[in-house]
């Protein structure tokens, strides 16, 4: 999707939950114009409306993260640092950069194993997820950020396939006078962070340049990783009708070190241990990624037209720990994972308001087309009595997903009411060519085309105009990726072509409110039905197979509040109660799997707090507090679950402005009463390592500085 770049019947169920809470302003008609009003800033958004409005006069869950003014106090290095003020989302950092990290929004997302899936990502427009659902986190450059829009419930399901939730960043633009910066950061085990910047602008054109490097021996042992990162973007306004972006992006982590998940016991022991097969094997992970993206926007009266292109590559080597013995037998797959990506893409778009009707009706009109193709091998990770190396071709195929996706979608605000509904046709959602040109084993080669409409229907109505009540219903449908497709259940050496994408219901109600000047209260419940949920079949000698397992149900309430206590203090509190549970009973490796089991990896509670303090220009503090209850890991809900845990940290930035420099230091405290937990859980690990440790109490400082020409 991309931004504006200028010119600043489905029914409820009754059992769904009637009271929830939101905050805002509101540009919607109330029938006493007398009626005071409290001026408060409220963000203008772009996700689920694809034209900008406020978000207080949208009838769905979104909120923004501002990162115009940098991230004040954070390290700039991971999404986990500015996502956990937002409700609904479970942000768990794995301490291992081979891996990402696990991000999920009520409840999808939840059992990925590596990387980010079932939510779909976006920078500037440019998908960040393939068209199988997979996406990567570190995609993502915070450094760059302007604000992170995140979206939730029935009205993600316009984004298609794999979209229970959309998480979008946009970049800033060049402004003002060219500008060169520089900063540098140290820490806790062997952290250091060092970061160079260029941008400016003006009416015409714009540029922004970055790069940095990020370097950690991690906290666990073997668990070292090296970041490299660059970014830059070019913005050109032709005329008053006209603006086009073109950006480059690049990721490059070489040999980064995976230290794998944990037992119980070995966990307990010594949190910063890894299983011996992963130094034994040398488990690690290169990634190599470029891509090229252009935004074009251009007005026709009122009229928008909206045009992206984007293009790139990922080489991705992993080395796993999967022991010689099974490596030697196994028919399929190898103990190293190789492969070459190639992806591109693009958006077009109509936004068209409609004058003939009363009141501000837009119809927006668009196709999405997208398109992955692997070239991927598997080798064994032996040669020889040697472990950890390149050995014997066991997998040599193409793998290729495409999807084109047509969608409507209309805005119509009449009086005190809005409604957005829409629906988009995902032809070929997920439509995977498998050639095998490995045929020792057998030919694994077919495809597999998924296909599904996802309407949305979205009402609000202004009770007062710092009151806003709405309802929205949806449905959206989650293929399968293609690692979930690369093993058949048994023995067949073959890609799992039977397995059926999981399909939704969603449906949410809620009230966006402002309290008083300075205060915003977001709430929603919601309540979602799965079929066909996709879940582990079994996972042994180094491969995992899945299946449909049937029905899960998800029920929850979400609330935000955000206070400008004074011109010094303000305060931000986000809560999350998400009850998922299996709505039916279904068999997993011969162990039945009962209903009313609870997801794995879904907390039942998250509490995020945060109180700043800005005694004066140029100088801020902060206090952070994160509450999560336990995480069952895996769907019995037999095994170990992690232990709740609270966290504090604390955060300081000072910032100094002499003539054409500005200084800038920051001091960070993470963890201050050194407790022990586990951050994350790996769902289903076969080996029953399941947990992840978070770090003990760390510290991290640095220092910066502007010149402005």
């Amino acid at each position: 999707m991309s931004p504006r770049f200028t010119r600043s019947s489905l029914s409820v169920p009754l059992n769904l939950t009637l009271f929830c809470w939101g905050v805002g302003t509101s540009s919607l008609g109330y029938a006493d114009s007398t009626a005071s009003t409290v001026e408060i800033a409220e963000p203008t958004v772009v996700t689920g409306s694809y034209a900008p409005a406020s978000s207080f006069e949208l009838p769905f869950s979104i909120d923004t993260v501002d990162l115009s003014k940098g991230t004040d106090g954070q390290l700039g290095v991971n999404l986990s640092e500015v996502l956990s003020r937002v409700p609904g989302l479970v942000v768990q950092n794995r301490q291992n950069y081979a891996q990402d990290l696990q991000i999920s929004s009520r409840g999808y997302g939840a059992r990925s194993a590596f990387g980010i899936r079932g939510l779909k990502l976006f920078s500037d427009g440019i998908p960040a997820s393939t068209p199988d659902g997979q996406g990567q986190a570190a995609s993502l450059n915070l450094d760059v950020a302007d604000r992170i829009e995140v979206l939730r419930g029935p009205a993600s399901t316009i984004y298609g396939s794999n979209a229970g939730g959309v998480i979008q960043m946009f970049t800033r633009d060049g402004q003002g006078p060219a500008t060169v910066g520089a900063e540098t950061t140290f820490g806790s085990d062997g952290f250091n962070k060092n970061h160079l910047s260029a941008q400016g602008g003006n009416e015409t054109a714009g540029f922004v340049l970055d790069a940095s490097r990020m370097d950690t021996d991690g906290y666990r042992d073997h668990s070292a990783a090296r970041r490299d990162q660059t970014f830059g973007k070019l913005t050109l306004n032709p005329d008053e009708d006209s603006h086009l972006a073109l950006i480059y992006s690049s990721l490059e982590q070489n040999n980064t070190q995976d230290p794998l998940g944990q037992t119980w016991d070995a966990y307990k022991h010594d949190p910063r241990s890894v299983a011996s097969v992963a130094e034994t094997y040398n488990t690690r992970k290169s990634i190599d990624h470029q891509q090229l993206g252009m935004n074009y926007e251009r007005y026709f009266g009122d009229a928008t037209l909206q045009f992206n292109l984007y293009a790139g590559q990922r080489s991705v080597i992993q080395y796993l720990s999967i022991p010689r013995t099974v490596a030697s037998n196994s028919q399929r797959g190898g103990g190293v994972v190789d492969f070459d990506r190639e992806f591109h893409g693009g958006t077009l778009r109509w936004i068209q308001p409609v004058s003939a009707l009363p009141g501000d009706f837009k119809v927006t009109v668009g196709a999405d087309y997208d398109r992955s193709q692997d070239d991927r091998r598997g080798y064994q990770n032996f040669s020889g009595s040697q472990l950890g190396v390149k050995g014997q071709l066991r997998r040599d195929e193409q793998d290729t997903a495409t999807s084109l996706d047509p969608y409507v979608q209309a805005h119509w605000a009449l009086g005190n009411w809005v409604m957005e509904a829409g629906v988009r046709h995902s032809t070929m959602t997920m439509d995977v060519d498998v050639d095998d040109h490995y045929l020792a084993n057998g030919d694994g080669s077919g495809s597999k085309k998924y296909q599904q409409n996802t309407p949305s229907l979205s009402v609000m109505y202004a009770f007062t105009p710092d009151l806003h009540g709405y309802v929205s219903v949806g449905k959206g449908f989650e293929t399968p990726t293609q690692a979930e497709m690369a093993y058949a259940p048994g023995l067949a050496e073959s890609f799992n072509f039977g397995l059926d994408p999981a399909t939704s219901t969603q449906y949410e109600m809620g009230l966006k409110a402002r309290l008083e000047e300075g205060t915003r209260l977001n709430a929603a419940v919601f309540e979602i039905h799965t079929e066909d949920e996709i879940v582990v079949a079994s996972s042994a000698d180094g491969r995992t197979s899945y299946t449909n397992a049937g029905k899960t149900l998800r029920r929850g309430v979400e609330i935000s509040l955000e206070s400008q206590l004074s011109e010094q203090w303000q305060t931000t509190l986000a809560y999350t109660r998400t009850d998922a549970t299996y709505d039916e009973d279904f068999t997993q490796s011969g162990k039945l799997i009962e209903k009313g089991n609870q997801l794995p990896g879904v907390p039942l509670n998250s509490l995020f707090g945060e109180l700043v303090w800005k005694p004066r220009d140029g100088m801020s503090t902060g206090l952070e507090a994160q509450y999560r209850s336990q995480v069952y890991v895996e769907d019995s809900n037999q095994d170990k679950a992690a232990p709740a845990y609270t966290v504090f940290n604390w955060r300081a930035r000072f910032e100094q402005d002499y003539g054409h420099w500005t200084f800038h230091q920051l001091l960070r405290l993470d963890n201050l009463l050194d407790r022990q937990y586990v951050g994350s859980v790996i769902v289903g690990d076969s080996n029953a390592r399941y947990y992840e440790a978070a770090p003990g109490r760390s510290w991290y400082a640095g220092a910066g500085f502007d010149y402005r020409f």
